[in-house]
């Protein structure tokens, strides 16, 4: 019964999104059908109809998490663990100073949470910078005495990070994975409360087939308007999006590369990824690699969950567009090399899906895109209208005007992304949650001020988006390159560099669309104004924000894992390491460009 319920909540959830994409598509074809109908009529319809059907499905999803709730795992125990569990930080050219006192502050909470569990530490570095991966030497001894770490703290550096973050684990399942039953999978940014491993530790010992389960991370410490915005979003949105997620993907769930904890053996009997033929980016090693490992634990029968409940989770976010944008040139690159893997044999019916919604999510903006650029065409390819239908007959024939449905089709459209928020609003609003983000007024202006700054910055994104896709289609590899935490502010000269040539599209755009189709160029302003200004917009989205809006429940009460953090980075940089004993460093590995580091992970 249960696997014939979500088949059902499945297909009504995509028959709706259909039905939604239909409608759209018949609208469309009413309003530019009153001259009559052409190729390019029937083309711009059928571009409305994918865009539409595209949205509404983000939509439903979130229709689906504002009516339901989130299903209570098995019951389990409080008490002892028997398991044992590694947390692994991959580490690629990353602060050390930021990145090693994340998991001292792990530590301490597990500590704190007074639980029995045999818990390890280990940083994978694949650090490449000589200066960076000294500073990781020397302050994994300030680690390993803060934490009394010996026998639980763990660092190696690769001398090559074949098949990056995905091949530094699975090199260290390999070597020591023998020795363990769960490992908690971070990112360098990554900050989980104590308390939240060990519930994910319980909750895979109370399911067996469980394989991997997925939390829901919030970003944290953001300050710029771009990235608070994202904050507001991820607190406030995102958890009813996740629980729309969760009911449809059922037992073939997420996994987003972090911030989740895997069932070793699961992992290293059905994960094994293989390096596709061919050269990047579409050959070589898997990027986006997290997707494709959940849906091989789904075909192998493992259990894939999000547990939407599960709060403590914390990562990073980008501070400005152009972070974003680079971040999204290697997750583009990730999603369109799935293109490759969504015919394996054996995937489950909903993992190719996942597959196929991916790589839609970059494509889509192609074809918002191609509409402009067809609308402002299509005026050269009309059929003008005959005045005079009937022989003899001395009465014009006047068209009828359109004008009601086509903003009835532009309302609906942009019905389709505001809706789920401000539903999401007024839920906060009735069930008192609004009370952590600033109270019922300033959920609403956080709301608003989201949906502007998203509808400012979209046509941006789309842009670069689109140059991605373009870039991987003419076969150039975007690499893997390293995140920029920290400061995000733009400076001027920063913000036109990266977004002059997008400012030209936009001017260009406007000129042409005056030039000839003067009749659409109002309906084009909302898209190509900021287009146009988008240097501006980039360098302004980018600054300090201020706390009138997009607040967060983090804002009234820090975590307590990131006051435990902050203490320890101050702390931390007022006290020199100390040198690690000489039968600590014994059995050194060789490592790249010459450098020697204690490898000091534990062999299975």
């Amino acid at each position: 019964m249960k696997k014939l319920g979500l088949y059902l909540l499945r297909g009504g959830t995509i028959a709706a999104s259909l039905a939604v994409g239909v409608i759209a598509f018949f609208t469309f074809l009413q309003v530019v059908a009153v001259n009559g109908i052409n190729l390019i009529d029937i083309a711009l319809s059928l571009l409305i109809l994918v865009s539409t059907i595209w949205l509404a499905w983000g939509g439903m999803q979130g229709i689906i998490g504002l009516t339901s709730s989130a299903k209570r795992p098995l019951k389990h125990g409080a008490g002892w663990i028997s398991g044992r569990t590694v947390v692994l930080m991959p580490v690629y050219n990353e602060d050390p100073l930021m990145s090693f006192t994340r998991l001292a502050a792990m530590d301490k909470s597990i500590k704190q949470a007074d639980a029995e569990a045999n818990i390890h530490f280990a940083i994978l570095s694949d650090t490449r910078d000589n200066a960076i991966a000294q500073q990781e030497e020397d302050l994994f001894v300030r680690l390993v005495e803060e934490c009394n770490g010996r026998g639980r703290f763990f660092y190696r550096r690769r001398a090559q990070n074949v098949g990056k973050k995905a091949g530094n684990v699975e090199e260290f399942f390999e070597q020591s994975g023998g020795a363990y039953d769960y490992a908690v999978i971070l990112d360098a940014d990554s900050l989980m409360e104590g308390q939240t491993i060990l519930e994910m530790i319980r909750r895979m010992e109370a399911e067996p087939r469980l394989g991997l389960l997925q939390t829901l991370p919030k970003i944290i410490r953001a300050e710029t308007r771009f990235g608070r915005a994202m904050q507001f979003a991820a607190s406030f949105y995102s958890p009813v999006f996740c629980r729309g997620l969760a009911m449809l993907q059922g037992k073939t769930g997420p996994f987003w590369g972090h911030n989740a904890i895997v069932r070793v053996q699961a992992f290293v009997q059905s994960c094994g990824l293989p390096v596709l033929q061919g050269m990047p980016p579409f050959g070589g090693h898997i990027m986006s690699h997290d997707y494709v490992e959940a849906a091989l634990l789904a075909r192998a029968g493992w259990i894939v969950r999000v547990d939407d409940d599960l709060e403590g989770s914390f990562e990073e976010g980008p501070e400005n567009v152009i972070d974003h944008a680079k971040r999204d040139r290697r997750w583009c690159q990730g999603n369109l090399q799935h293109a490759r893997i969504i015919t394996a044999p054996g995937l489950k019916a909903w993992s190719r899906f996942v597959f196929a919604q991916g790589i839609m999510a970059y494509i889509a903006p192609l074809f918002w895109l191609v509409f402009l650029l067809v609308s402002i065409l299509a005026p050269y390819f009309d059929v003008q209208p005959d005045y005079f239908p009937e022989a003899n007959w001395p009465i014009p024939y006047i068209p009828p005007s359109m004008t009601f449905e086509a903003l009835s089709l532009l309302v609906g459209i942009f019905g389709l992304l505001l809706l789920p928020k401000l539903l999401v609003a007024v839920k906060a609003s009735l069930t008192g949650q609004a009370s952590s983000f600033g109270g019922i007024g300033k959920v609403f202006v956080s709301t608003l001020f989201e949906v502007l700054l998203s509808s400012l910055i979209a046509p941006i994104v789309m842009l670069f988006t689109t140059r991605s896709v373009y870039q991987v289609l003419m076969g150039k590899d975007g690499g893997w390159p390293t995140n920029n935490r920290g400061d995000g502010q733009l400076s001027w000269r920063e913000s036109f560099f990266a977004s002059s040539w997008i400012s030209l599209v936009g001017l260009c755009g406007l000129l042409v669309a005056y030039q000839l189709t003067p009749s659409i160029l109002y309906w084009l302003l909302p898209v190509a104004l900021p287009i146009a200004f988008a240097p501006v917009i980039l360098w302004w989205s980018s600054r300090v924000g201020t706390n009138t809006c997009f607040t967060v429940p983090a804002d009234r009460n820090n975590p307590p894992i990131v006051d435990l953090h902050d203490a320890l980075v101050e702390k931390w940089t007022l006290v020199k390491p100390k040198e690690l004993p000489q039968e600590d460093t014994a059995g050194k590995d060789q490592q790249s460009e010459g450098s020697t580091v204690p490898h000091l992970v534990p062999s299975s």
